[in-house]
């Protein structure tokens, strides 16, 4: 019979989407006063992928990536999207939304993706939050899912992932 084990702490990231930059920055000033200093953060990414956003956000969406020197356990990864749903209604105008937070983590093995939309490859986690492994590292690459959204598919995506990947211990290697 298998034993129940502390899991392994996991590296946080925050995937931020909008129109400004600026917003960018202000976001990432309140979430490493909750998480932690940034050990990496992506380039700015045109995001041209859906018009799922366009409605609430506006045309000429961006995408930047932070992710944090500190560690934490996976079990906290539905109080953190709760944390950065608060976070985006701060920065509402006309209860439209100018900055999407989505929240994951990334292991050895798998980078994953919290949500609030249940779906058939959805976990529920607690408080209306679900979890599902966007792709999956391998020893010679690594594998989309079905699911793996299409922005997750391209190389400033991935490069950004790899990178982090290969930080151990908030220090990169050589």
């Amino acid at each position: 019979m298998g034993r129940p084990e502390k899991p392994q702490l996991v590296r946080l990231f925050i995937g931020m989407l909008g129109g400004d930059p600026e917003l960018f920055s202000a976001a990432a000033d309140i979430l490493t006063k909750k998480f932690g200093p940034i050990l990496l953060e992506s380039e700015i990414i045109p995001f041209k992928f859906t018009d799922y956003y366009t409605p609430e956000m506006g045309n000429d969406l961006l995408r930047k990536f932070i992710a944090f020197k500190r560690m934490v356990s996976p079990e906290k990864l539905a109080s953190i999207k709760l944390f950065t749903n608060r976070l985006e209604k701060t920065y509402c105008q006309s209860k439209k939304r100018r900055i999407n937070l989505d929240p994951g983590f990334l292991t050895p093995a798998r980078v994953i993706l919290a949500s609030t939309k249940d779906f058939s490859h959805r976990i529920y986690l607690k408080s209306g939050i679900y979890a599902e492994i966007t792709f999956l590292f391998h020893k010679n690459g690594l594998e989309f899912l079905p699911w793996t959204y299409p922005d997750y598919r391209t190389e400033p995506y991935l490069k950004f992932f790899s990178t982090l990947r290969k930080i151990k211990n908030g220090e990169k290697n050589g």
